[in-house]
């Protein structure tokens, strides 16, 4: 390879980190921004996940190099968000299902 190849070839690189490090900027405004709405409890959290979702997707996709890995590794890293979704709807379920009447004074 050529010198001018490999300089291009880095600067395509730092170009894409600069554009995914002004989106992760732009999100972080934009989750501080939906803080002073005046937004009830689950509304918030919802779009609080999403922010936090799109934001962990680009950190893991760009600066942990995910995006360009082999579709094993993409599919374990699926299961292992599947395996998390689970846990979160078996620890919320069970919370719903406690006795309300012993948590009373």
């Amino acid at each position: 390879m050529s010198e001018t190849t490999d300089h291009e070839h880095v600067k395509k690189h730092v170009r894409v980190y600069i554009i995914v490090f002004a989106a992760l900027a732009a999100l972080t405004i934009v989750t501080v921004a939906i803080a002073y709405l005046e937004l009830s409890i689950v509304p918030a959290i919802m779009v609080a996940l999403f922010i936090a979702i799109v934001k962990g997707s680009l950190v893991a996709g760009y600066f942990m190099h995910l995006i360009s890995e082999k579709k094993v590794i993409i599919s374990i890293l699926i299961v292992a968000g599947v395996f998390l979704i689970v846990l979160f709807v078996l620890t919320i379920s069970s919370y719903h299902d406690q006795d309300r009447s012993s948590l009373v004074p």
